[in-house]
């Protein structure tokens, strides 16, 4: 009569295979190979022995894909103009692009396969007239505005500066595509770049950098 302590199948709880790499796991394991000893199994040659050690094998190794990330910037500045018009906004270089890259316009910038992005940017404002005035940034989605994504920066005063730096979190499909959008109520203030001038680098209009959710 079998041993019960051989024979004795795991608790409904334990899963028959570990989720963190796929192999069988260890409670499993050892009740099929006991009951491969017990049904003579245990005694069949080297041959049928070494087919079993693969019939426990992991049906499949997993891979942990590369992150998808992107890195880029505008060397030029980005004027309105008309007020109160909608703008997206232009990036021209790429520093980094694994699977995150610029299209066509220069404005759109595409993800290759689905996940949740986060997007975050930095935008150099820039005001020439005395008024004060006002700069509003959102985001779109395959041109289509996001709903509640708007944010309103005030620039105050003549030759006025403001670094507007913020993310965005959105989740996208593969082939579709994120843009930055701005418009103003004066065709005064600017997203400016600035030529480099020692000890400091060139500052670009607008920074973008794009990361997804994989760790």
């Amino acid at each position: 009569m079998p041993n019960d302590q051989l024979t004795r199948i795991p608790a409904s709880r334990v899963p028959i295979t570990d989720t963190s790499d796929g192999t069988v796991t260890r409670e499993w394991y050892r009740y099929l190979f006991n009951l491969f000893t017990i049904t003579g199994g245990g005694q069949a040659n080297s041959a049928a022995s070494s087919s079993f050690g693969q019939d426990l094998a992991p049906a499949y190794t997993p891979q942990v894909d590369d992150k998808r990330n992107g890195a880029f910037f505008d060397t030029t500045t980005q004027s309105a103009a008309v007020i109160n018009t909608a703008y997206p906004v232009t990036l021209n270089s790429t520093t980094l692009s694994d699977g995150v890259y610029i299209g066509t316009p220069t404005s759109r910038v595409y993800v290759d396969r689905i996940g949740t992005y986060n997007f975050q940017f930095s935008m150099q404002l820039n005001k020439t007239t005395a008024a004060a005035k006002n700069v509003f940034i959102w985001y779109r989605v395959n041109g289509a505005d996001a709903a509640n994504s708007a944010t309103s920066v005030t620039l105050a005063g003549s030759s006025s500066a403001v670094a507007a730096a913020w993310n965005f979190v959105v989740d996208l499909n593969a082939g579709d595509y994120f843009e930055l959008v701005w418009s103003t109520d004066d065709t005064g203030c600017q997203i400016r770049a600035a030529a480099a001038s020692a000890p400091v680098p060139a500052i670009p209009s607008v920074i973008l950098t794009v990361t997804d959710n994989v760790t």
